[in-house]
């Protein structure tokens, strides 16, 4: 086959468009360290680096939910902690008001500052994370501890009735719960549970006759039920840890993986782009000598 000037004069100059395409290639992947700028690129790490990406936004959502729950029951755990010193406190009164040195002004006194205490477990039960209710199940927006709307100046009671537990979802397959029943813990009889125990003392220290009420054992009742209650808050607190410890590894290996998958060797994509500099620079000069000189240029 002939092979013309033209044909010497096109192949090259679609060999140097590919070697400048090649080169500016190597320039945009050591600009922005990725293999791909664009699926058409390479659409399988394309799809792998979107899979890999995709699932590290969800795992950073399950750590907002991991810690967002966490915090949630930190707050809780607190709240219980103080209910227990509280009570803690208020056996310690009654057991004072009940050894019989007390006369009726020291009684008082004793019922005065326990009344004051259950004032006090009223604001506990009515305890916040971010503006919701700990202790109302799922009715957070509701205070627990609260007067009767329906009959004027009533006395507040916890009234919260909610047996609905708030779950957040930690894991693809794995919702923790997060909150503790107020109702399990204020109310767990359905009588009036803490409060009417402190009320039920309060009267009677406030009764020149006394009574023989067992109300330590009462107490104590309420405080074994609170402790069960706490317990297994901590487990559930040392679950959602264990979640985020794994969330945690998880996240680094999909990052590993997604860096494997997109990110380039630039020390080996340097050393390409070098080579293929020489290339152009080899094919520059190579051009110059099979391009024949025209009569033009020598009527210059």
């Amino acid at each position: 086959m002939r092979v013309t000037q033209n044909m010497l004069n096109h192949n090259l100059i679609f060999n140097l468009e590919r070697t400048n395409r090649t080169m500016e290639k190597y320039q945009e992947q050591v600009s922005t360290g990725k293999k791909v700028s664009r699926p058409s690129d390479d659409p399988v790490t394309a799809v792998r680096g979107m899979y890999y990406r995709s699932t590290l936004n969800e795992i950073d959502q399950y750590k907002r939910n991991a810690d967002e729950g966490l915090s949630w029951m930190s707050t809780t755990d607190e709240a219980l902690g103080e209910v227990t010193s509280v009570l803690q406190r208020v056996r310690e009164l009654t057991v004072q008001g009940k050894n019989g040195t007390n006369d009726e002004s020291g009684r008082n006194a004793i019922a005065e500052e326990i009344d004051q205490l259950k004032a006090h477990l009223g604001e506990i039960a009515n305890s916040t994370f971010g503006g919701r209710f700990v202790f109302a199940g799922t009715d957070v927006k509701t205070p627990p501890y609260r007067e009767d709307a329906t009959i004027p100046n009533s006395s507040k009671e916890f009234r919260n009735t909610s047996e609905e537990s708030l779950s957040l979802q930690v894991g693809p397959n794995n919702s923790v719960s997060i909150n503790v029943l107020g109702k399990d813990i204020f109310n767990n009889d359905s009588n009036g549970g803490i409060f009417k125990v402190l009320s039920d003392i309060v009267s009677e220290f406030k009764n020149p006759t006394g009574s023989d009420n067992d109300d330590l054992s009462q107490l104590d009742s309420q405080m074994d039920n609170l402790l069960g209650h706490r317990a297994e808050l901590g487990a559930r607190m040392n679950r959602i840890e264990l979640s985020i410890s794994r969330l945690e590894g998880l996240e680094v290996s999909t990052t590993s993986l997604l860096s494997k998958e997109e990110d380039v060797d630039i020390a080996r994509v340097i050393i390409d782009l070098k080579a293929q500099e020489n290339v152009q620079r080899a094919a520059l000069s190579i051009g110059a000598k099979i391009i024949q000189p025209s009569l033009v240029d020598f009527l210059r």
